[in-house]
Order: C-alpha cells, then sequence, then structure tokens
C-alpha cells in the first residue's frame, strides 16, 4: 500500500484530504528521518483516515509505531479505520484495566489465526512471522494468559509482539515499549512528564488540538453500571472482529472442501474402496493371525468414512456461488468490514429479550450467508432492515435494568470464548492444513490437489493391480 502516489484517483474531496494530510505527514516523519527537528501540527478535524492510512504505510515499511491519544474517546472509530487486513497487527488498548484485558485477549486470538491463515508473501506478515519466532516465549506466555481466566497480569513484554500500538498515553508510558515512530494526538492534553517521554521516540509527530480543553484527563473511575456498559462495549467492538474472522475462516474451508472433494475426494473413495478389498483377501488367507483381521476391519471402516463424507458433501445444497466452479473466497476490504459493521448492530448476544434475539440471529446468519457468497448487495440489504425493522439497544443509554447487562456480558464473554475455541479447532485440523500448504504450492506456481489427485491415481492403478492379483491367486470356493 502505498500513499506518496498522485492525487487524480481519489473519488472525492474528503478522501483527496485525507491523503494529503497523510503525505504531509508522512513528508514531516521523512525529513526528521533526514536530520529535521521535529515540528508541531494542528490536528485537524478529520485525522482519523489519516492516522490509520500513515499506520499502514509505516508498516508497510518495516517500522514500528504508536499512536498515542489522551483518553479512551477516539480509540474505537481509529480501530475501526485501520486497514482491515493489517488489524491484528496493531494494538488497540483502552485505558481501564478490565478493559485492556479484554482488547488484549481478541487482539492475540486474531493474531493467532491470522498468522495461521496468512501463507502469501505479504513483507508485513513475513517481519511479524520474523518478530514471532524472535519472541517465542514472550509469545507462548502472551497464547497461555489469553486461554487463561486464572491469571489477572499479561506477560510484561506482550507489547513487543505487535508493530503498532494505538492506546491511551497512560497505557504508553505503562508498556514502556520503545518505536520507532511516535504520534502523539493532543499531547498538549497529556502530563507532561508522559509528554515528553514519547517524544523522545526517533521520529515524533505532534498534532495538537489548538483550542479546546487542554486538561489532561484522569483515568475514568467507574461505577458498577458504568463498568458494565463500557465492558459490554468493548467486548461488542472486539468480537465483531472476531465474527468476521471466524466467518472468513468458515468460508475458506467451505470453498476449499468442495474443490478437494471434486479434485481428491472421489478419488480417495475409489482408493479407499480397494484397498478394503485388498485388506480383506489378505486377512482371508490367514484367518488366525489377528493383526491381518483387525487391519482388514480398520480399512473396510475407512472405505465407509470415506465413501460417506464424499455422499454428504455430494448431497449437501449448495448456494449460488458453490452451484458453480469451486474459486477460492477472496472477500473484498470493503465486503469485511461491512460483516463486521453489521456484526458490531447486531449482533444476538446483546439483545434485550428473547423477541430481539430472534430478530438479530435472523439477520446475523443472512449476513454471514450474504459475506460467505461475496455478496456485497446482500450484505446492505441486512443493515437496512436492521435500521428499518424492531430493534431495542439495551445499552444505548435506554433503562435497563442492571441484571439485563449482567446477562448480556456473560453471552458477550461466553461467545468470545466460543469464538477462540472454535477458531483454535478449525486452524488445528488437517483439512486447514492442507488448505495452508495448497496456498503456500501456489505460490510456486504449483496445483497441490492436482499434484495430489495425480498420486492417488497411481495408487489406483497399483492397487488394481494389487487385487487382481490376489483374486488371481485366491482359492476356488466350493461351488463356484
Amino acid at each position: 500500500m502505498d500513499y506518496n502516489g498522485t492525487l487524480m484517483n481519489a473519488p472525492n474531496d474528503a478522501t483527496r484530504a485525507d491523503l494529503l494530510l497523510t503525505q504531509q505527514w508522512l513528508a514531516r516523519l521523512a525529513g526528521q528521518a533526514a536530520g529535521m527537528a521535529p515540528a508541531e501540527l494542528a490536528l485537524p478535524a478529520r485525522w482519523i483516515d489519516a492516522a490509520a492510512a500513515v499506520c499502514a504505510q509505516l508498516l508497510a515499511e518495516g517500522k514500528t509505531l504508536q499512536i498515542v491519544v489522551p483518553d479512551d474517546e477516539t480509540l474505537p472509530e481509529l480501530s475501526n479505520a485501520l486497514d482491515i487486513d493489517l488489524r491484528p497487527l496493531c494494538l488497540v488498548l483502552p485505558e481501564a484495566d478490565f478493559a485492556t484485558r479484554i482488547a488484549l485477549r481478541a487482539t492475540l486470538t486474531l493474531l493467532k489465526s491470522r498468522l495461521n491463515r496468512h501463507a502469501d508473501a505479504h513483507p508485513v506478515w513475513e517481519s511479524q512471522r520474523r518478530r514471532i519466532e524472535q519472541l517465542a516465549g514472550t509469545w507462548q506466555a502472551a497464547l497461555s494468559w489469553g486461554q487463561s481466566e486464572t491469571e489477572a497480569h499479561w506477560p510484561d513484554d506482550i507489547g513487543h509482539l505487535f508493530p503498532a500500538r494505538l492506546l491511551p498515553a497512560s497505557q504508553a508510558i505503562a508498556f514502556n515499549v520503545p518505536a520507532d515512530v511516535n504520534i502523539l494526538i493532543a499531547p498538549e492534553r497529556m502530563p507532561g512528564e508522559w509528554r515528553d517521554a514519547l517524544a523522545a521516540a526517533p521520529q515524533v509527530l505532534c498534532l495538537s488540538a489548538y483550542g479546546r480543553n487542554t486538561e489532561h484527563r484522569q483515568l475514568i473511575t467507574f461505577s458498577a453500571e458504568a463498568r458494565q456498559r463500557y465492558e459490554l462495549e468493548v467486548l461488542t467492538h472486539e468480537i465483531a472482529g472476531l465474527e468476521l474472522e471466524l466467518a472468513t475462516v468458515q468460508a475458506e474451508i467451505a470453498d476449499f472442501s468442495q474443490r478437494y472433494h471434486a479434485v481428491v475426494g472421489k478419488l480417495m473413495v475409489e482408493l479407499d474402496a480397494l484397498q478394503a478389498e485388498i485388506a480383506q483377501l489378505v486377512a482371508a488367507e490367514k484367518p488366525d493371525d489377528s493383526a491381518l483381521q483387525h487391519a482388514a476391519a480398520q480399512s473396510h471402516a475407512q472405505a465407509e468414512r470415506s465413501q460417506q463424507d464424499q455422499q454428504r458433501f455430494e448431497e449437501a445444497p449448495k448456494d449460488a456461488k458453490h452451484q458453480q466452479e469451486a474459486q477460492p473466497f477472496t472477500p473484498s476490504r470493503d465486503l469485511k468490514k461491512l460483516y463486521r459493521q453489521i456484526a458490531q448492530k447486531i449482533h444476538p448476544d446483546r439483545a434485550a429479550d428473547d423477541n430481539d434475539r430472534s430478530w438479530r440471529t435472523q439477520l446475523m446468519s443472512e449476513a454471514t450467508r450474504a459475506y460467505r457468497n461475496e455478496d456485497e448487495n446482500a450484505l446492505r440489504e441486512v443493515l437496512n432492515l436492521w435500521q428499518e425493522g424492531p430493534q431495542s439497544d439495551a445499552v444505548s443509554g435506554a433503562p435497563n435494568a442492571l441484571s439485563g447487562l449482567e446477562v448480556q456480558l456473560l453471552r458477550m464473554k461466553a461467545r468470545l470464548a466460543g469464538i477462540q475455541a472454535e477458531l483454535d479447532r478449525l486452524l488445528a485440523s488437517r483439512l486447514y492444513e492442507l488448505f495452508v500448504a495448497t496456498r503456500l504450492a501456489r505460490r510456486q506456481g504449483r496445483d497441490l490437489l492436482e499434484e495430489m489427485a495425480s498420486t492417488v491415481s497411481l495408487q489406483i492403478d497399483a492397487a488394481r493391480q494389487r487385487l487382481q492379483e490376489l483374486q488371481a491367486s485366491a482359492p476356488v470356493q466350493p461351488g463356484t
């Protein structure tokens, strides 16, 4: 991704303004690298998209960075503006300790999944894999902490795992992880000693909100209900990204499974059936050999499983996308962002009552189906239905019993754990390992499934010949 080109293709004035800001800030940082003194710039009203674009460009250049804000207010919008394919590399941490744990666990799950999924040669992800290898102990400790409900505090050096961090000044100071570039948003609202420490990075961009509130905000003290509402908002934001990840993995597996069964699966059914016949004939020659009898039973069971798997695939209903020849699942960035937006708005676990939950569940099912079909129009129709239909946002400020918040929190936390477990299961499956290997082979100009099909075809030929030999040497049964 390169933001240093021309503006000729910018679709509108707002986008052109964002690109101009991006170029200006990158030029300032490049000037510092060349020896210029840091300068303080005014913070424009539309700064979030430009900050996200600068983040993407600096990551592409192999740099580490922090975007430091005075408080949590802009973090959700800033997180949503990030390049969605680079989001797992960016640690976005709210200020409150309980919210930090939620965001950390969700980001670790997302990063773990994406490291498994990315088999392409994108330099940013290759660099991240090297970072993880160098910090293997920290990575394993972080994963262990992320899956534990009893460990209170995360590993001290966990921040080093992420090349980009977007966080309030208090978290930046607490984590104390150096970066090549620090971008300070409204530094005048930060305590002086913090501001001075953060401005000591090799490259610094200070964007000051002149004329706005210059009193730095202290960490907010939450009442019980305010804490629950805030915790629910953080969970909603993080789970939306994980719902997107899970839907993507499921769609990738579904598409790959279709091609596997079409190219290799039908051949495996034939090979397993031949091998079962061979094992049965071999066992029949030595009926007292328990090992041969056991091997024959196993071969027969494997042949039945292969047949059943292939039959389930052939009989499964196919949607419009899968009626055609299997194509790789390649959703666009816009499609991913739209699905994540829908998940944030209508997640069923935020329902106020049973009717609301049923409505949200129906819409989320439709949204997931549209996303897996890469149908942006259908996704937008789901969003329109949500905006026009019955809805009840139980955390929008409308009266709501505290017990209702507690129920929603329990559901959302259970969903977070459920997504984590399901991603772990899918990514550890043999089918997904084969999918990743297939993508790696494609980088080398090879079609791994076609290679497998050729190998299985040769095995079938050999098995047929072996079966004919056994049948020819088998004793003639009486009466035949």
